[in-house]
């Protein structure tokens, strides 16, 4: 077994590809965020998203400046979280490649949320928010997002996103 103080692969070169192989080990949520308004209808997978704090009610979403989703987003300056049920691996796929946006829509049943956003129907849970502030970070804006509806769903498994692939975790009834 290895020493606790010595690494197994020491990377000294920090290059993007070493850092997205070192993410690719962090598991996380799989979110579809979605937007709708003035600025037109569009959505995205993301993992980049967590919670900042609970007063006020507030999320983190990072962004890619140059994704195509970027300029409705930050034009509408709304949008929803919605965290993604174990079963719903084939919409993020839809979500995270480049599909058109009516395609994207058409797989899932969807509800208007307070800010005008879609809230994803059979979604664990959906955070429909005002975009509040921003930051741009290299090729990424985040988004600090104030919480103005909440939505809970229910499912025995959450979809999450480790080692470059969606796994299941099950826990109790998140009801």
């Amino acid at each position: 077994m290895p020493s606790l103080t010595q690494p197994i692969e020491a990377i000294d070169d920090i290059t993007p590809k070493a850092f997205r192989d070192a993410m690719s080990r962090l598991g996380a949520a799989v979110n579809i965020i979605t937007t709708d308004g003035p600025a037109g209808k569009a959505g995205f997978a993301a993992t980049a998203v967590c919670s900042v704090t609970d007063t006020p009610p507030t999320l983190l979403v990072c962004l890619n400046r140059s994704a195509s989703v970027f300029e409705a987003v930050i034009g509408n300056g709304r949008l929803c979280v919605n965290v993604l049920n174990g079963d719903q691996d084939g919409l993020s796929s839809l979500f995270g490649g480049k599909t058109p946006v009516d395609e994207r829509f058409g797989a899932a049943n969807w509800s208007r949320g307070a800010t005008g956003s879609p809230m994803l129907d059979g979604a664990i849970a959906s955070f429909d928010c005002d975009i509040a502030e921003t930051k741009d970070i290299g090729t990424h804006r985040i988004l600090f997002c104030e919480v103005r509806a909440i939505r809970l769903g229910d499912a025995e498994h959450a979809l999450l996103y480790f080692q470059r692939g969606y796994h299941r975790l099950s826990g109790p009834s998140l009801a």
